[in-house]
C-alpha cells in the first residue's frame, strides 16, 4: 500500500475455540483519518450512546495505540462486571491486535499516526456468569482476532474471486440451524 490516501477498507474475522463465551468476532473499518474516516471516528467519540460506549483502545490508562482506534460495543453494556472484562481484558487485546498489525506489516508503520480503526466488538454476555474465565485466552482470541480482520481488511480478502467461487458451497451457521429446526 502506498502512503497515498487510502480508501476505507472493512473486514471481519471469527476467532472460536476457547472455553464458552471466549470466541472473537470483531468488524472492522479502517482509513485515513483526513477522509471520511476521520468524520465518522469523530463522530463516534464524540456522540456517546448510553449502553453502547465508545473508548479508544488503550494498552492501559493514558497509554493509546496508534493508529488511533475506537471500539464500539454490539452487544448493549448493563453490567458492571461485563463493563470490566469488555473494557479490560478485551480493550487490552484489541490493543495488542492493533499493534500486532502494525508489527506484522499489514498497517504501514509510516501511516500510524494518519489511519484510524473502528472495531465493533463482539463479547458474549455469557461471560459475566463465568466464574471460571480465563482471562488470557479471552485476551488472545480478541487479540489474535483483531489482528485478523486488520489483516483481512488491509488485503482485501476474501476476495471477489474467491467470493463467487466458493458462494454456493458455504451455508451461514445460523441458517442451516434454522433449516435443521434447531432455531
Amino acid at each position: 500500500m502506498s502512503n497515498d490516501m487510502m480508501t476505507i477498507r472493512v473486514a471481519e474475522a471469527l476467532v472460536a475455540g476457547g472455553p464458552v463465551g471466549t470466541a472473537a468476532e470483531p468488524e472492522i473499518a479502517i482509513g485515513h483519518m483526513a477522509g471520511p474516516m476521520g468524520t465518522a471516528f469523530a463522530t463516534l467519540l464524540g456522540d456517546q450512546v448510553k449502553g453502547h460506549s465508545r473508548v479508544l483502545a488503550i494498552l492501559n490508562t493514558d497509554i493509546q495505540v496508534r493508529p488511533a482506534t475506537i471500539m464500539v460495543s454490539k452487544v448493549t453494556v448493563k453490567d458492571e462486571k461485563y463493563t470490566n472484562i469488555l473494557m479490560g481484558t478485551v480493550q487490552a487485546a484489541i490493543a495488542n491486535g492493533v499493534l500486532d498489525a502494525v508489527r506484522n506489516g499489514d498497517i504501514p508503520k509510516e501511516l500510524a499516526n494518519d489511519l484510524g480503526i473502528i472495531v465493533s466488538v463482539w463479547l458474549n454476555p455469557i461471560v459475566v456468569k463465568q466464574d471460571d474465565l480465563d482471562h488470557q485466552i479471552l485476551f488472545n482470541i480478541h487479540r489474535e482476532a483483531t489482528a485478523k480482520a486488520i489483516h483481512k481488511a488491509m488485503t482485501n480478502q476474501p476476495s471477489i474471486d474467491w467470493l463467487l467461487e466458493n458462494q454456493d458451497k458455504i451455508t451461514h451457521k445460523y441458517f442451516q440451524m434454522g433449516l435443521d429446526g434447531k432455531i
